[in-house]
């Protein structure tokens, strides 16, 4: 569904990738990983356009797409929830959703789109007149992950899931990713949390200082010695 090929991205004269590679299957949860600063959070920034890649590629579904605007790629059916959730606080539930359905193909798919995010995340229905920053950091969460739905993504990237939230409130929302997935909705999962992450995902890659260290499937990488002994603590 979407490659990454050799991606060097510059912040003025520092390098913060290093010919990064990685792919995502159709219908899969793949999730990249890494500390602070790793690189996860500008490597998706560059898919969704909001960082320009030095050299490299960026094909979705074989169309090569780096150097795009935003706006052109989210309507290519290709969705970031920021790290952070970035909602716009005093203003609704309902309204931060409707904000999320700008484009031309998801104003099609609102009432449809609007449904399902209830249907994952009751509390928002009930939450819809309430401003977003009077819920908590979950419910937010959860607002945030709806808002990226709300555009009807094929491809939705969620950058730092459990940032922030209760080990109780991340068991939820990764179970939620699940349903998300059984809905046709492919996830790229940007996360510090390795062992949750893997747990769901089919394939991962990890970034060390802007490279990929180490990539495979969900079940080899919870199996290598040196992800348990750097990431594991085990």
């Amino acid at each position: 569904m979407l490659k990454v090929e050799k991606a060097n991205l510059f912040y003025g004269d520092v390098q913060a990738l290093w010919d990064v590679s990685l792919q995502i299957g159709e219908g899969e949860i793949v999730a990249l990983l890494g500390a602070n600063a790793a690189g996860k959070s500008t490597t998706i920034n560059a898919i969704s356009g909001l960082e320009k890649l030095s050299s490299g590629k960026i094909l979705y579904r074989n169309e090569e797409i780096q150097g795009r605007d935003p706006h052109d790629i989210v309507e290519l059916g290709i969705v970031q929830v920021p790290e952070g959730r970035k909602l716009f606080s005093f203003m609704s539930v309902e309204e931060n959703l409707e904000l999320g359905a700008y484009t031309k193909r998801a104003r099609g798919d609102f009432k449809k789109n609007l449904e399902m995010v209830y249907t994952f995340f009751p509390i928002l229905r009930e939450r819809k007149k309430q401003l977003a920053a009077s819920m908590s950091g979950g419910e937010q969460q959860m607002c945030a992950i709806a808002r990226g739905l709300m555009g009807s993504p094929k491809l939705l990237m969620i950058d730092e899931l459990s940032l922030g939230l209760a080990p109780i409130m991340v068991q939820r929302l990764f179970a939620v990713l699940k349903k998300i997935r059984d809905a046709g909705i492919t996830i790229l999962l940007v996360e510090q949390n390795v062992g949750y992450s893997l747990a769901l995902s089919n394939t991962g890659f990890v970034l060390e200082n802007g490279r990929v260290a180490l990539a495979g499937s969900a079940s080899e990488l919870l199996g290598n010695p040196y992800l348990k002994r750097a990431y594991l603590g085990m």
